[in-house]
């Protein structure tokens, strides 16, 4: 679990390299609130494929502050990108980590070999409520939050995990996060992205509905659409396996 200065913090993240590789080098970027661990499974699973998977600023090990934009985190990606000396990679996101995918794919083609963007929307809309609580009283957040994250087939002990690592997040990280991802919308951008890209929702999504996967779809081209059916928001942890494969199918393809 290597650490690496980027951008001036010291940022955690976690790889797994392969002699030889034969598919480009994978980056997972997790979600508001999130930590690399969302990513476990993924980084062992894929065959062939250079892995990564970082804490953003200011969440699991890496040093705060966090960031208030999508497009400061994406900036923050390619420098990370460079410190770790990749010249291109895929780029998976997770909700506000597709975001942050999203962002580079338009305004760094050249970094992209090609893009995963996984119960994410091109528009991430928060409710005004939510950022409030957030604010002023953050563990019913992270509760409100979670309760909404999973699909109903996710075990009490999925949704223990997931409350007790956004838990570990500060509240002013957080709030950044949220407010990052209210301000986001590149509806009007998707044209421009040139990667390969594959989307990937659950059909029990209730945060970021399949009628954004679909979007993403019939807007960026050339874009294919996984459904998992039963899961939820967290599908890449609910349903790992078939997130792994449907990555794993998508990189086969570059």
């Amino acid at each position: 679990m290597p650490f690496q200065v980027v951008a001036g913090q010291q940022t955690h993240y976690v790889r797994r390299l392969v002699v030889p590789a034969s598919r480009p080098p994978v980056v997972f970027i997790h979600g508001a609130g999130g930590t690399h661990q969302h990513w476990l499974f993924q980084i062992r699973d894929l065959a062939q494929t250079p892995t990564y998977a970082i804490d953003l600023p200011g969440h699991g090990q890496s040093q705060a502050p966090g960031r208030d934009s999508i497009q400061a985190y994406a900036d923050w990606l390619i420098a990370f990108l460079d410190a770790v000396e990749l010249e291109q990679a895929v780029l998976v996101g997770h909700s506000m980590g597709g975001g942050i995918a999203l962002s580079a794919g338009i305004n760094f083609p050249d970094r992209v070999v090609g893009l995963g963007l996984v119960a994410t929307g091109a528009r991430l809309r928060v409710m005004p409520s939510l950022l409030a609580t957030i604010r002023q009283d953050p563990e019913a957040a992270v509760r409100a939050i979670c309760s909404s994250a999973f699909g109903p087939e996710a075990s009490p002990e999925m949704l223990r995990l997931g409350k007790e690592q956004m838990d570990a997040v500060p509240a002013g990280v957080l709030f950044g996060d949220f407010k990052a991802c209210d301000d986001f919308d590149v509806m009007g951008c998707l044209a421009e992205i040139a990667a390969p890209t594959v989307v990937l929702c659950g059909t029990h999504d209730s945060m970021t509905p399949s009628q954004c996967s679909v979007y993403l779809r019939d807007h960026i081209r050339g874009a294919e659409l996984h459904l998992v059916e039963g899961a939820g928001h967290m599908v890449m942890v609910e349903r790992p396996h078939e997130v792994v494969r449907a990555v794993e199918a998508f990189l086969g393809s570059l």
